[in-house]
């Protein structure tokens, strides 16, 4: 770790997600009684700072919370209102989805059948071509959208084509690009996906600019850094989009940002994505679920809804390291989404123990906890 990054403090706020809640996970329908005397939860925990520590890392922590998926509160749990609920079912699944469907269907009809032409015909025109295919990427970006009935309120001054600038966002979901895109053809930089989603990357997506890696090739790191500065520094060229994040959070935490985009030398616009979870979590967990099955979720909901804030381009300012800069606009987008930042680096993600491990030890520490309770 460099000097820089240890000048970096982390605030009483951030430390406090790691306090573990006990209760949580305690079995269903089991309770903590107030023991006889003056024993209390507190007590077994206060014994030294470092059993504090360890049962805060097995019962509950600030990184794993940052990808928890958080399903809705059930409210369909009287008679008066699973009828509704039931209702409800149908319409989305028989009704909306259906015709869901068919508008993505006709946009990718209506997409392939002028691009193939344009790709192919006007080689030889880059400015006509690029400029058609810029607005052919955006319709169908919009076709997407409009699929989950996405509502979707953009703040601020619409991006525009500039050198020298680069755009980052916090990220929860690849449709987070698609939102994005659907206002300004982004050039965007991207883990290269399998499947559909790659071929879409490969072809489509490749004629706007985007920049594509496979996080597993260590040679891919140089590969796009020489690209990205490339394109930062060259004209007519797409903004160009990166979440410096580095994977999908579930759009209530912030984790650490890679300082690559700091360190081109150019102005860094952020953009603050929030969603609203009134009628789905937009949250993409890809370990768990493909995109495929994570957008079918999507278009079986009621609607998507999310604010997106474009925010007041940041400089490096005299003396400021590219890692200081780099929590400097962590904090402008998180306090403008209502995120909350921890100290993590969100490549540890693709580094942790299985989940069905962790579950089990939160599980067996909690009912040890319970069983000396009840002893007492």
């Amino acid at each position: 770790m460099s000097s820089s990054e240890g000048k970096l403090s982390i605030s009483s706020s951030e430390l406090d997600l790691d306090r573990p809640n006990i209760e949580d996970y305690l079995p269903s329908g089991s309770s903590i009684h107030e023991p006889r005397g003056k024993l209390r939860l507190r007590d077994l925990l206060d014994i030294s700072p470092t059993l504090t520590e360890a049962a805060g890392a097995i019962v509950d922590d600030s990184f794993t919370r940052c990808f928890k998926s958080n399903p809705p509160e059930p409210w369909n749990w009287n008679m008066y209102l699973f009828p509704l609920w039931c209702f409800g079912v149908v319409v989305r699944y028989l009704v909306l989805f259906p015709a869901r469907a068919i508008v993505l269907t006709i946009g990718w009809m209506v997409f392939l059948s002028t691009y193939i032409p344009v790709h192919f015909l006007l080689k030889g025109q880059d400015k006509l071509q690029k400029k058609i295919e810029r607005v052919l990427v955006e319709l169908i970006c919009s076709f997407f959208v409009a699929s989950w009935t996405g509502v979707v309120k953009y703040h601020g001054p619409r991006p525009s084509i500039r050198p020298k600038q680069v755009f980052v966002a916090n990220h929860t979901s690849m449709i987070d690009f698609i939102i994005l895109e659907q206002m300004t053809a982004f050039s965007v930089i991207m883990q290269k996906h399998p499947g559909w989603v790659g071929l879409v990357q490969s072809t489509i997506l490749g004629s706007v600019g985007c920049i594509w890696f496979n996080r597993s090739e260590a040679k891919d790191r140089e590969i796009v850094t020489r690209k990205l500065r490339e394109h930062v520094h060259g004209a007519n060229k797409n903004p160009i989009l990166i979440f410096p994040e580095g994977t999908c959070v579930n759009n209530q935490y912030s984790v650490m940002f890679k300082k690559g985009a700091f360190e081109l030398g150019c102005t860094v616009c952020p953009i603050a994505i929030k969603y609203n979870k009134i009628f789905v979590d937009a949250f993409w967990n890809s370990r768990k679920q493909s995109f495929t099955m994570h957008l079918l979720r999507l278009m079986t909901s009621w609607a998507v809804v999310c604010d997106v804030w474009y925010l007041e381009p940041q400089n490096l300012k005299p003396g400021e390291t590219s890692i200081e800069f780099a929590e400097r606009v962590r904090d402008i987008i998180s306090v403008r989404a209502g995120l909350k930042k921890v100290p993590w680096d969100g490549y540890l993600k693709y580094s942790r123990p299985s989940p069905e491990h962790r579950e089990r030890k939160q599980q067996s520490f909690a009912e040890s906890v319970l069983r000396r309770l009840e002893e007492k």
